[in-house]
């Protein structure tokens, strides 16, 4: 008889030992806090066969916030994922004079960090069991024997509170808690609390990271309130387009997924793939005029012309004075309207745009070749070298050695990002982030990638990238354009090999750009848009759209 008792406790010593290796391995591998804390508590009420249960976290060192609550002959499930919330007050640590509050269990467990084993709780002495037997009186229950154990991290922290009511034996009498299944629990509580440690610090971390990245935008969004905007939007954007492809079932793209692991990847991405922007000087970054170096040259041409013009006004009045005739008065008044349209002229051109005409170009020069009297009183020309060769850019804003600074930003991005050291999951961020100025014939830069060997998730960026600078209205250097427009000129690129045409039509075709330009653009850039003659994806149409999408316009 004695040797099948023995034999009947080793089994159950064996059987709480599977249980305690099972819990702890799912305990390594539940990622979600709440779930985690289900499968702390279920797990305890097995192996203890409790009838009840609830987990308290300590919040700020001075209450026990209720977290779950479970009781089988109550049907209660409260807390926890898809549950109703507790709405019981947090237990305080102290009580209303400032001394601690040993006076209840779940208390005086945190602040003696002792496991507190009660076998009756109606007979027990030293503690208030007010609001255990007011719960029992409003619900019927019965709450007898109760086990109190702290929850202890690796830095010997106590984080939270397990409390198990109600052992049961086989029959389902209520029973005391055994000692040595009140060991097994102390050791599924420790397990448990360093597993929630272990979530908050990767979520510290992960939070931590992420926040570091929002910091780069936001410091470049300090040194340019123009790239700033582009930083914020274009991740926006890039998911967007992204999901919008993952939706996908038809077409070449139609084996694209995402995980949630992959889209975290691509956010960070997003979020960082102008953070080499940081390196090039602002006056670069934001020239607005061609003439625009720390500020806009275009007021000192001005004031030139003004010495010109009162020479001239000078000059005539003291041909009047010696009685010069009316003739001589007008060519001085068709000099100086000749210099007014001049200084309109170089005004206008001043502000850069897509194509210049040869016959301003020359016109330019023509002008250079007007002088004015200097401080010193020798002539000089009305412009110098440096202000014919910017005002006389075809396009845009920039000089050639101003735009390889400009492109520089993205070597600077490469570089900066391959040199963090990326856990698995984000290993291939600086290949998202570095690739939206390839091109898919491979004249794009710094690296000349062809589209085979870029991923998806670098083109979906290099879509995002331009579409949201051509639609931006925060550039000092050109007006935001409408919609119709930015699309035509998307569409010409995804013809010319400049950007991926499978998901230029996935972005047309799923409203992607619709959606963001309700989100992001003035409601006087959102015109109709005729898809029946967009470049790029008119002759697309062996790829139907759901829900005629092809028809719609944004008007």
């Amino acid at each position: 008889m004695s040797d099948a008792s023995d034999n009947l406790t080793v089994r159950a010593l064996l059987r709480r030992l599977e249980q305690l290796n099972a819990i702890g391995i799912a305990l390594s591998v539940e990622t979600e806090p709440l779930k985690l804390l289900e499968l702390i508590l279920a797990g305890a009420q097995e192996m203890t066969n409790a009838d009840g249960g609830t987990i308290y976290s300590v919040i700020n060192d001075s209450e026990l916030r209720f977290d779950l609550l479970r009781n089988g002959t109550l049907k209660l499930a409260m807390g926890g994922a898809n549950r109703p919330p507790i709405n019981y007050p947090p237990v305080q640590l102290t009580q209303a004079d400032g001394t601690p509050n040993h006076a209840s269990v779940v208390a005086h467990c945190v602040l003696s960090g002792s496991t507190i084993n009660i076998p009756d709780a109606y007979h027990a002495h030293g503690f208030d069991f007010a609001n255990t037997r007011a719960f029992d009186a409003r619900t019927g229950y019965h709450s007898i024997s109760i086990l109190t154990v702290p929850m202890r991290n690796h830095e010997n922290v106590i984080t939270g509170v397990m409390q198990l009511i109600n052992a049961r034996d086989e029959q389902g009498a209520t029973i005391p808690f055994d000692e040595t299944v009140q060991r097994s629990i102390e050791s599924l509580a420790s397990q448990a609390a360093i597993a929630l440690t272990k979530h908050e610090l990767i979520e510290g971390m992960r939070t931590l990271f992420e926040s570091f990245v929002q910091l780069i935008a936001a410091a470049i969004d300090e040194k340019s309130p123009y790239t700033g905007g582009h930083c914020r939007r274009v991740p926006e954007l890039t998911m967007a387009l992204a999901e919008a492809t993952a939706r996908t079932r038809q077409g070449p793209l139609a084996g694209f997924t995402m995980s949630d692991a992959d889209r975290y990847e691509l956010r960070i991405a997003a979020w960082i793939h102008d953070c080499g922007k940081i390196t090039t000087p602002e006056s670069v970054m934001d020239k607005a005029t061609k003439l625009q170096t720390i500020y806009d040259r275009i007021g000192l041409i001005e004031t030139r012309f003004e010495i010109i013009r009162r020479d001239h006004e000078i000059e005539r009045l003291r041909d009047e004075l010696q009685g010069r005739s009316l003739r001589t008065a007008l060519e001085h008044d068709q000099a100086t309207r000749s210099l007014e349209d001049d200084l309109a002229f170089l005004r206008r051109i001043n502000q850069g745009g897509e194509f210049m005409k040869d016959e301003d170009v020359a016109r330019v020069h023509a002008i250079s070749r007007i002088t004015w009297r200097g401080p010193e009183g020798v002539l000089l020309p009305l412009l110098t070298e440096n202000e014919v060769r910017n005002l006389t850019i075809a396009k845009g804003t920039l000089l050639p050695e101003e735009r390889r600074i400009i492109n520089h930003h993205i070597v600077a991005t490469i570089r900066m990002l391959e040199a963090l050291p990326y856990p698995k999951h984000l290993k291939r961020v600086p290949e998202f982030a570095g690739g939206h100025h390839e091109r898919m014939d491979g004249k794009g830069y710094p690296k000349g990638l062809t589209r085979d060997q870029m991923s998806v998730q670098a083109r979906i960026m290099g879509i995002a990238d331009i579409f949201e600078a051509l639609t931006a209205d925060d550039r000092p250097y050109k007006a935001a354009m409408r919609l119709s427009t930015a699309l035509a000129i998307l569409g010409r690129m995804a013809c010319d090999g400049h950007i991926d045409p499978d998901l230029f039509v996935v972005f047309i075709r799923e409203g992607v750009y619709l959606d963001y330009a309700r989100r992001f653009l003035r409601p006087e850039q959102i015109d109709a848009v005729d898809l029946g003659t967009l470049p790029g994806y008119a002759r697309s149409a062996a790829l139907p759209a759901p829900d005629a999408a092809p028809t719609r316009s944004a008007g």
